[in-house]
C-alpha cells in the first residue's frame, strides 16, 4: 500500500526496534538471573558489558528504544488527532529529527570509554 513511502519504512523499524527491545528485555532477564549463581559470575556477566562489542550493540539498543518511544507518539497522534494522517509524513521527519538528536550525546558516553584507557564495568563487591 505504502509502496516505499514513508509510512512503509515507519512501519518497518517500529516492528524491528519494537524487537530489539523484546531482545535486550530478554538479554537483561538473563543478566540479573546471573545474581543467583553468585557475586563471581555476576561480575564476569556484566564485564561483558564493558566491552568494545558490546558498546557498539548498546548504541543500536538506544536507537531502538529512542526511535520506538517517538514513532509510538507519532502513531497515537495520527489515531487519535483527526488531522493525524495528512501529516503522517512530516511527524515520520520530526521522528527521526529528534531521535538523532537524542541518540548522539547518548552515544558520546556510551563509546568514549572505549578509548579511555582503565575503564571498567561496575561490579559488585565480593
Amino acid at each position: 500500500m505504502y509502496k516505499g513511502q514513508s509510512g512503509m519504512w515507519s512501519w518497518l523499524l517500529h516492528r524491528v526496534t519494537g524487537l530489539a527491545v523484546l531482545l535486550f528485555l530478554l538479554v537483561h532477564i538473563v543478566d540479573i538471573g546471573l545474581l543467583s549463581f553468585g557475586p563471581d559470575v555476576y561480575n564476569e556477566g556484566i564485564a561483558l558489558f564493558s566491552t568494545g562489542i558490546v558498546r557498539v550493540i548498546s548504541l543500536g539498543l538506544i536507537a531502538s528504544v529512542l526511535y520506538h518511544a517517538f514513532n509510538g507518539v507519532r502513531i497515537m497522534l495520527i489515531d487519535f488527532w483527526p488531522r493525524g494522517a495528512r501529516y503522517q509524513g512530516i511527524m515520520f521527519a520530526v521522528v527521526m529529527i529528534i531521535t538523532i538528536l537524542c541518540f548522539l550525546p547518548m552515544a558520546y558516553f556510551v563509546v568514549a570509554p572505549i578509548f579511555q584507557p582503565g575503564t571498567s564495568a561496575v561490579a559488585l563487591p565480593m
